[in-house]
C-alpha cells in the first residue's frame, strides 16, 4: 500500500550559512521574482500533507512564505544533517521529505518516487540522486532530498553533532 501525501511533511532545507556563495541567504535569492524557497515550498506542497522551513536567519522572511518555521538546535551551521534532524523533531507526520531551497526544479512528483523507494527497497531513509558527481574533483554525490520514517530521529542526533568524523567539513567549490 502506497504512503499517502497526508502521512507526509515536506522540510525545506534553508538553514545554511551559504558559505560557497559568499555568505548569502539562498532560499531568498530571487529566481523569475520569486524567493527560491518560495519556489521549492510552491513545487513540493500538492506532495505532502503539511509543510515546515528549516533556516536560522532572516527568520521572518521565511515566515513570510507561509509556513513554520524552525532553526537548528545544533548551533553553529552544521549543515544539512542538522536542518534534517530539526525536521525529524518537528514532523507530526510519519514520513519526512526534503528538499533544499535553491532547487526550483525538483520532480513534481519527489515525494512519492522517494516513498515508493522507501517501500519497495524496506529501508528506513530513501534519497534521490544523480549518476553524475556533482563536484569532479571529489567524485562525490550530493543529495538533500529524502524520505524518511520519523523513527529515524536518534541516528541524526549523532549524526549531526559537529564532532561526528564522519561527517567531512566541505570545502568551497571553486570555479
Amino acid at each position: 500500500m502506497p504512503i499517502d501525501s497526508a502521512d507526509i511533511t515536506g522540510l525545506i532545507l534553508a538553514g545554511g550559512r551559504g558559505s560557497r556563495m559568499g555568505g548569502i541567504d539562498k532560499g531568498l535569492q530571487p529566481f523569475h521574482g520569486v524567493p527560491l524557497a518560495q519556489h521549492a515550498l510552491r513545487r513540493l506542497a500538492p506532495q505532502v500533507g503539511r509543510l515546515i522551513v528549516n533556516a536560522n536567519r532572516n527568520l521572518e522572511a521565511y515566515r513570510s512564505m507561509g509556513a513554520p518555521v524552525w532553526s537548528d538546535e545544533v548551533p553553529d551551521f552544521p549543515g544539512p544533517l542538522a536542518g534534517m534532524l530539526t525536521g525529524l523533531e518537528r514532523c507530526e507526520t510519519p514520513y519526512l521529505v526534503t528538499v533544499p531551497c535553491d532547487t526550483p526544479y525538483f520532480p513534481d512528483d519527489l515525494a512519492a518516487r522517494l516513498a515508493r523507494g522507501a517501500l519497495e527497497s524496506g529501508v528506513d531513509i530513501a534519497t534521490a540522486s544523480s549518476p553524475t558527481p556533482v563536484n569532479a574533483s571529489t567524485k562525490r554525490i550530493r543529495s538533500r532530498s529524502a524520505c524518511s520514517g520519523v523513527t529515524c530521529a536518534p541516528g541524526a542526533t549523532a549524526m549531526a553533532a559537529p564532532s561526528n568524523p564522519i561527517i567531512p567539513s566541505r570545502p568551497p567549490i571553486s570555479s
